[in-house]
């Protein structure tokens, strides 16, 4: 289905593998916190919209409804396998963000908040709360006495390299019934948007 845009050009948008992933990835009738949907769904919302307001084409409403409920119950299953590591989806991200860069690599708290994209101050509450938890620690930096740099401890270490594979298959599983060729067009489908 094509729909135009405000900025007007045209989106090629699947109703097949975004519907595929929006039906599948969840319990059949369920909300992410398994109780009963309620509301509207997007084809109602749709119609709904293109009654009451005909010179308007509601189709981006139903969209966006479909992919903001398809990312709400993908990030409940990723929170849900977090919470057996005590962590939240914060934390997460600076101790993915620190082990990627490489085991032993340590990085300043700046560096860090520019790749998870943060302020200072955001990353400094961050850090402060995955150090009580000892799973990371600052460190003095061996080029800048003044200067601190942020590594993963020992603990922290072990967690993130349990962690990444359930994570990882966590996201695998909400993907699963996507096949190879889906999972390609639904990326490219979505590097549209915006």
């Amino acid at each position: 289905m094509k729909y135009f845009d405000e900025k007007y050009f045209y989106v090629e948008i699947s109703y097949v593998v975004v519907n595929k992933v929006i039906c599948e990835m969840s319990q059949e009738g369920k909300s992410v916190a398994g109780t009963p949907v309620v509301g509207i769904e997007a084809e109602t919302l749709v119609e709904q919209w293109a009654r009451e307001r005909p010179d308007l084409d509601p189709t981006p409403m139903g969209i966006c409804a479909d992919l903001w409920r398809a990312g709400d119950r993908v990030r409940a299953k990723v929170n849900e396998n977090l919470a057996r590591y005590s962590l939240d989806l914060p934390g997460c991200d600076v101790v993915f963000t620190l082990r990627r860069q490489g085991k032993d690599v340590s990085l300043s708290p700046s560096h860090l908040a520019k790749l998870m994209m943060l302020s200072s101050s955001a990353t400094t509450n961050r850090l402060d709360r995955l150090e009580k938890k000892g799973l990371i620690e600052r460190i003095a930096d061996p080029n800048d006495r003044r200067a601190l740099k942020v590594r993963l401890t020992a603990e922290g270490l072990a967690l993130v390299e349990d962690m990444v594979v359930t994570h990882v298959a966590t996201e695998a599983a909400s993907l699963a019934k996507l096949s190879g060729a889906e999972r390609e067009q639904l990326l490219a489908l979505l590097a549209k948007i915006g």
